[in-house]
Formats: structure tokens, sequence, C-alpha cells
């Protein structure tokens, strides 16, 4: 196995966990447009469930590490493509590989990129390291991750901003996903038609998700 080939695996390996893992994140952010009296606790609950759970613990330190690991190999194979003759991303060179996503793949990933920092800034600085505003308590004791998270989707250019980023999002896992079974080897060509049209509708879902649920609590 030769160099490149590994950081591509690596890539795809973590790309992947990170689409399982925004899956999961979408379907929690999902509590918040239920009516508050029910989102509230629930989603405080959840929260809590997550911080105090020792398997939630170790997959949140993996999700650290795919995320390290992930912009940190993909930005050595864009310096060494650089340094190189012109290179894809993925291993092949189909036609699929020369779409405007293809190309910039690296914008995109710096733009998620500088949106995970902003977002671990607004949330898990301040309820995991306690930095910034305190954060209050609900009625049963737990933090109050609602409020936080309500309060700052009350902010219209939070609100725009989240929803702006989660077009480049769209872009970077409808090429991503596909490029990863590439990459892992996988050429079937009817599997990767269906891989594809999977590719498609999970980055619509994914980005429309996380665009429209900061508008609709806003307007709540």
């Amino acid at each position: 196995m030769n160099l490149l080939f590994f950081r591509k695996s690596i890539i795809a390996l973590t790309g992947l966990f990170l689409c399982l893992f925004l899956v999961v994140h979408l379907s929690a952010n999902c509590i918040l447009l239920l009516p508050e009296a029910i989102a509230k606790d629930l989603y405080n609950t959840y929260s809590t469930t997550l911080r105090e759970s020792l398997f939630i613990k170790i997959i949140a330190y993996l999700l650290y590490l795919s995320i390290i690991l992930h912009a940190v190999y993909a930005l050595l194979i864009t310096l060494h493509n650089r340094k190189a003759k012109p290179q894809k991303y993925i291993l092949n060179n189909s036609k699929e590989n020369s779409t405007w996503a293809s190309k910039n793949m690296g914008v995109l990933g710096i733009l998620i990129l500088i949106f995970i920092i902003i977002h671990l800034t607004n949330f898990w600085a301040r309820i995991k390291l306690g930095l910034g505003n305190e954060v209050m308590l609900d009625a049963y004791g737990n933090k109050d991750v609602y409020e936080v998270t309500y309060s700052l989707f009350q902010n219209i250019y939070y609100v725009l901003f989240y929803t702006l980023i989660s077009i480049p999002l769209a872009f970077h896992l409808h090429h991503g996903l596909k490029s990863a079974f590439k990459t892992l080897g996988f050429y079937h060509k009817k599997a990767l038609k269906i891989i594809a049209n999977i590719a498609l509708v999970y980055a619509v879902i994914i980005g429309f998700g996380f665009g429209i649920i900061p508008f609709i609590v806003y307007f709540k």
C-alpha cells in the first residue's frame, strides 16, 4: 500500500464515519422542531445522556480524531497534488471527477472546517468547558442546552451563517460519499450508480436539514 493510497483511505474511512455522525446529529436537531414544552425537556435530557454516557464519550473522542485526521490528510494530499502533476481526489479518472465539487473539495473542506470551529465555540466550549456565558440549568437539573441553541438561533446572522454553510456541506458530502467508496475499491458499475443516487439524496437531506432548522427555530 503506497502512502498516497493510505492517506486517501484514511480520508474515506473518516469521511464515512462523519457521514454517519451527521445523520445522528441531524436526527437530534429535529427535536428542536417539536413544541417547546416537549422539545426543551427532551433535548436537554438527550444532551445530558450524551455527556454522561461512557460509550458516547468514546464515540465523541473518535469523532474528534476523525475530524482531525480527515482535515490533516486532506491537506497533505492537496499539498502533494500541487507539488506533483495535477491529480484527482480519487484514484480513478472518470468524468464525475471533473465536476465542480471534485475540483473544489479543498475549498469546500476549509469552509466546513471554519464552520466546525465556530460551531464548537458556540456549543462545545460553552457546555463542556464552561467558557463564555454560563449555561443555566433547567427544571430537572440538566444543563439547558435547548436555551443555548434557541438563543443562538434568535440571532439572524448566525441563522444565515448556519444556513449558507449547509450549501458547501451538501456539495462536499455528495462528492465525498461517492468518492469514499471508490477509494476503498468499489468499482462495480451498477453499485456505483446506486451509491451515486444515495449520495445525492443523502447530501440533499443533510444539507437541507441543517440549513432549514435554524430558520424554523428563528421563526418558532
